[in-house]
């Protein structure tokens, strides 16, 4: 039967993709970070031994100017390559510079690299950035600032959030705050405005201009249908500045957009059909927006798919959201036929192509996907 399904899927996939690449990497990563228009970074997770982290460059069909079709192909070219004594959970590339910054357990501290521009091609470990008043429950949670200075934001809570210069290792902002709730996602929303998501769902914000900002929550009284005890993530709108929107996803499947100029109440809701919901732990939960296609996102971290969906005609009633199209692609190329799907880790957008997503899964695989028309998806 599960070849049957397979065949089906690979006969459909001409149909529903305008592009299909299907790579494996030597190992699984949660990272999957723009470097440039034509590179990316991924890295290992795995505790207990070393893990690579890599640059590499995409396969030129994937940045030709014309569709090259379906292509299984394995033809990513590994620019630079290094390695990290601990799992790599979060990397953030420092904008107009070769610097690089991780962070994983075992604690709350971060670690700085630099990808070196020599005949090596080396990714150099540099130095460490802690975490004030950290611990080691948890990994902190990182964003990359839109400064000329490689600057970077992190915190593992409310009351620890921070935003450090990279290469001297100065604070240049601390959170002002008592709260010790846990952070999710950590982001910008503009050079000045940081935004946190807790774990709870909680949104807060703060002006990093001032070096001891209070971080101020949003009004809501509670978020909407009394969704708390579930575990949620953020993502923030990148390519519309006229629409400052913040996604946030829970692990039962819902969705809640928000305009952060009127943070006091969510402007859309909805329920997305999710495999599992109630998903405890949540460790891969992810929500994008799509930086070049208006009302779209995408989610993942609950199976081996990524949904995308149109929120235009969504509203503030929680209702069930249906698809535009799911990637199944990681549950038919796995090569573990046996047990359950591998689970998806990471999916990250084109910067340039708006339909083009890439995604990753537990099992090593590793997608770059281009969906057809939302009309002729099923």
């Amino acid at each position: 039967m599960e070849e049957e399904e397979e065949e089906e899927w690979l006969l459909e996939s001409l149909r529903l993709y305008n592009d299909l690449h299907v790579f494996e990497l030597q190992d699984p990563t949660r990272v999957i970070e723009w470097t440039r228009d034509k590179s990316i970074c991924v890295a290992g997770y795995e505790s207990g031994r070393k893990n690579e982290v890599l640059q590499l460059l995409l396969p030129q069909t994937l940045y030709a100017k014309e569709n090259q079709g379906l292509c299984p192909d394995r033809d990513f070219k590994v620019e630079h390559g290094g390695f990290s004594d601990r799992p790599v959970c979060q990397l953030k590339h420092m904008p107009e510079t070769s610097l690089l910054v991780t962070s994983g357990p075992p604690d709350s501290s971060l670690q700085v690299w630099r990808m070196e521009l020599d005949e090596t091609d080396v990714i150099k470990p540099l130095s460490t950035i802690p975490t004030a008043h950290g611990d080691d429950r948890t990994w902190a949670k990182m964003a990359a600032a839109f400064s000329k200075s490689a600057r970077i934001l992190h915190g593992q809570r409310i009351n620890n959030i921070q935003v450090t210069e990279v290469e001297s290792g100065k604070t240049v902002f601390m959170a002002d705050s008592t709260d010790p709730d846990e952070v999710a996602t950590l982001d910008f929303l503009d050079e000045a405005t940081l935004l946190a998501c807790t774990a709870g769902g909680q949104l807060y914000f703060a002006d990093t201009r001032q070096p001891r900002g209070v971080p101020g929550a949003s009004e809501e009284a509670h978020l909407p249908g009394a969704l708390g005890g579930q575990k949620w993530c953020a993502g923030v709108e990148r390519g519309l500045p006229d629409k400052p929107l913040v996604a946030r996803l829970s692990s039962g499947g819902h969705v809640v957009l928000t305009d952060f100029r009127k943070a006091s109440r969510p402007m859309k809701v909805a329920r997305c059909p999710v495999a599992t919901p109630g998903l405890l732990g949540a460790e891969f939960l992810a929500v994008s927006l799509a930086p070049r296609l208006g009302n779209c996102l995408a989610v993942s971290g609950f199976d081996g798919t990524v949904h995308v969906y149109d929120t235009q005609n969504w509203d503030s009633s929680g209702q069930e959201a249906k698809p535009v199209f799911i990637h199944k692609g990681h549950i038919f190329s796995s090569t573990a036929h046996v047990g359950d799907p591998p689970l998806v880790t990471a999916h990250a957008w084109h910067p340039c192509k708006p339909r083009t997503v890439l995604s990753a899964a537990r099992d090593g695989s590793l997608h770059v996907w281009d969906w057809s028309e939302p009309r002729t998806a099923s």
